[in-house]
Order: C-alpha cells, then structure tokens, then sequence
C-alpha cells in the first residue's frame, strides 16, 4: 500500500511551501487510495510549541487534506534510542568530541589545501581511554553516522536519476551532545517504521536524502521512493524565503484566499499543466502525475491567488453563504437575490458586507458638476418603490424621453449617483435591492 507523510516542525505557522510538499504527498496517497500520515517532527523541545502544532492542524483542516493518523516524534523517543543503540553495535554510528570552532578550523584548513571540507572522522580513532579524558576535560560527546563510501544513487521522481558519492559528503551527526536526536535520523527511523513508499520534499533535501537512505538501510529497511520538487521564487525570480513569514497559510486565510484557490495553484505549479480552479481534491488528484513537475526554481506570485479566489467565489451555491449573508442581517426574503446579483462583483467574500451596506444604508452619491442638473431632473422622474426589474429601464426612458441624453451619458451619471461607482451590479438588478438612495 502507499503511505506517504508531511513532516512539519511545529517551531512556527507553515507557509506556502511547506503546502507544496505536503500537498504532494497528499495527492500520491489519495490517488492510490493509500495512507496519509502527519508526523511532528517535534523532537526540539525547546522551540516545539503546542500552538504551532494546533496551528498546522488548523491549516491542513482547513484545505481539506486530512491524515489518516498522526504520530509525534517526540512520543518515539526510546523507539530512537533503541536503533541508536542497533547503530552503535554494528559501528556505524560512532562518538566525536570536536567543538564547533575546531570544526570550521578543520574546513578552512581543507579549503586551502583545495580540499571538500569533509569531517575527517577523527573521532573514530578515540580509545576508550582518550574519549574518558576528553570528558574529564568538560566535552560533551555526540554522535556521527560513518556513512559507506559509495555512490548512492536513486530514480528521482522529478529531477531524473540522481548519484552523489558519499565520500564527498561528511558523516551526519545523528545525536546532539544534549541527547536531542536530530531530523536525519528520528525521520529515517519513522520512515521504516511506518512503511513510508514515497517521499515529496524540496530541492534542499537531496544531500539528506543520500545520507538517509545509508541510515535506512543499515536499519534493515527498504528506502521508499524519492522525488524532490523545485523550490519556489518569488514573482521576478527574487530569493522568497525571507518572505515566506508573510505568506503563511494562516495569513492567506484572514486575508480572505479560497481554500480551492490555493489548493489548485498548488498543485500545478511548476509543472507542464495549466493552472485552472478545481473545486475538489479528487479532481487534483485526477491530474496528479510527478513526471510534469519540473526541477527549475518555481516563480510564485500570491497575487495569483486572487483571481483564483474570485472564480470559486462566484460559483459557489447560496446555499454555501446562507449562513454568512444571515449574520450580515440581509432580510432573508431577499438573501438569495442579493446573493446572485452580490455575487459576480466580489473577489472575497468579506466583501459582501460592502455590497449590503451600500444596498441598505445608501451611497455616497458620485455626481459631476456638470451632471448635476441632469441627475437633479432624473431624479425627479424616478418612480416610488417598490422597484422591480423592470424600474431601471422604465425609468431611463423617461428620462431620456424628458432630456434626450443617451448611452453612456445617460447611464453612468445615473448609475454613480445612485451607487457613487462606475461599475457594478447591473442595474436593473440591484434596484430592487436597494433599500435607500442617498442623491434622492
């Protein structure tokens, strides 16, 4: 069976490209009728947080993609421990001692000898004896895997046939000297344990991944199926990391972005298929297929999301904004008409108050100097309500008749001055809708 998994850290609210990843993963397994785990990579226990941990659920509820069971790291800590201690007796997994500062002495000396700043493995010459006086000095051990030097090589499901040697790459560090078991290791033996088939994540995680399916299989499993997906830019090209705080998933909901708006940008972006609505994950997942994604740096403009937005917005049923058009204090006799005639001239639906304000309080007329006159008799022709549909057209006859202004210099005086906009609602629509009209 497919399983697959997103593996957020909840030291924060996840953004657009965290989506990307988990939407991936999300699609393979619903396509294949598989497995979709959340798993917190919460094993840092000092930036972890419960709020992010919420918050991630919130968001992913939000957009529809549910787990099928979610699991914490940070409840498999002696799961980690055990296999540490596998690694240890099969010597793969052997104690250093250097400080950080002896470290980047050693890579700059490796540089300037033209040498990859490689770690030099120097703690798997330690005797016991050496490493006790190493303790004995204040050092604090931690714990490095001793990777096989050999080409690693996997089908990348995006980016074609990948070979790195892992000569050229140093020995992770599995085990933090405070105990902390790190991202490398904890989601290896997640990965085992959980029967995780195939893995989407970002560009930046191929070295891992090279290491990782090392550690996989000196764990006695079998390394699922990798495919890593292009990282995304911002719309000119420009680095978007460092705007990425302001492009979390929690932010783009408040500011008014549809569910299916993102989902469906998402899910396209950066492959070889046109980005169009889809109002449900099945028909994304019927479209899935990794082969379209490319491995170029992917542009990502949040200005995209809007008119995405406002399609799914003017499709959606009545029914769908009961609710929303109640608490506004639309009369409920005439919710389903304001609805339709409301509905084709938002982008949010936050903006429908908007329109019910200007419907039953009136607005600010928009009229002219030149016009005024013209305005003035007009509305002296307008008949009493109730208007129908038919008013707006018996009325501008009328007024036509009485004027002989036409086109546009008889509709869009009238139509400001009743509304204080140029564009809008038909008008023969709306004025059954409105409730005042301030010019009158």
């Amino acid at each position: 069976m497919t399983t697959t998994r997103f593996a957020p850290s909840p030291t924060g609210h996840i953004h657009v490209g965290n989506l990307r990843t988990a939407l991936m993963n999300y699609l393979i397994a619903r396509k294949a009728g598989g497995t979709f785990i959340l798993r917190l990579d919460d094993t840092d226990r000092e930036r972890s947080k419960q709020e992010y941990a919420d918050g991630i659920q919130r968001d992913l509820e939000w957009l529809g993609l549910h787990w099928d069971r979610i699991e914490r790291q940070s409840d498999r800590l002696d799961r980690y421990a055990e296999a540490a201690d596998s690694l240890r007796a099969s010597g793969r997994l052997y104690e250093v001692f250097e400080t950080p500062t002896e470290l980047d002495l050693k890579r700059k000396k490796q540089l300037n000898m033209g040498r990859p700043p490689v770690y030099d493995r120097a703690g798997l010459g330690l005797s016991d004896e050496q490493k006790a006086a190493l303790r004995a000095e204040g050092r604090e051990g931690y714990w490095r895997f001793r990777l096989d030097h050999e080409r690693i090589e996997w089908p990348d499901g995006i980016i074609g046939d990948v070979s790195i040697d892992a000569a050229s790459v140093s020995d992770p560090v599995l085990i933090r000297a405070d105990g902390q078991v790190l991202y490398t290791f904890a989601s290896s033996v997640d990965d085992v344990d959980m029967g995780v088939t195939d893995i989407v994540r970002g560009a930046d995680h191929v070295t891992n991944t090279a290491t990782q399916i090392q550690i996989i299989r000196a764990l006695g499993g079998q390394p699922p199926r990798f495919a890593h997906h292009s990282l995304l830019t911002g719309p000119q090209g420009e680095e978007l990391s460092k705007r990425l705080g302001t492009l979390s998933l929690r932010d783009l909901r408040e500011q008014g972005v549809a569910p299916e708006a993102l989902l469906s940008l998402m899910a396209r972006l950066g492959s070889n298929q046109p980005v169009a609505l889809r109002m449900s994950l099945d028909e994304l997942a019927e479209g899935f297929e990794l082969s379209q994604f490319g491995a170029s740096p992917t542009k990502f403009d949040a200005e995209d999301l809007w008119p995405l937005t406002r399609e799914r917005n003017q499709h959606l049923p009545y029914e769908a904004v009961r609710d929303r058009i109640a608490a506004m204090g639309v009369p409920d006799e005439i919710a389903p008409r304001f609805w339709a005639v409301a509905r084709q001239n938002i982008t949010r639906l936050d903006d429908l108050s908007e329109w019910w304000t200007l419907m039953r309080d009136g607005a600010a007329p928009a009229i002219a100097p030149e016009d005024a006159e013209f305005v003035a008799q007009a509305l002296a022709l307008l008949p009493p309500r109730p208007w129908t549909d038919a008013t707006w057209g018996e009325w501008t006859a009328a007024v036509k008749a009485a004027t002989g202004r036409k086109g546009k210099g008889l509709f869009m005086p009238l139509r400001k001055a009743l509304t204080g906009m140029d564009h809008g609602p038909e008008m023969a629509e709306l004025m059954p809708l409105l409730q005042q009209v301030r010019a009158a």
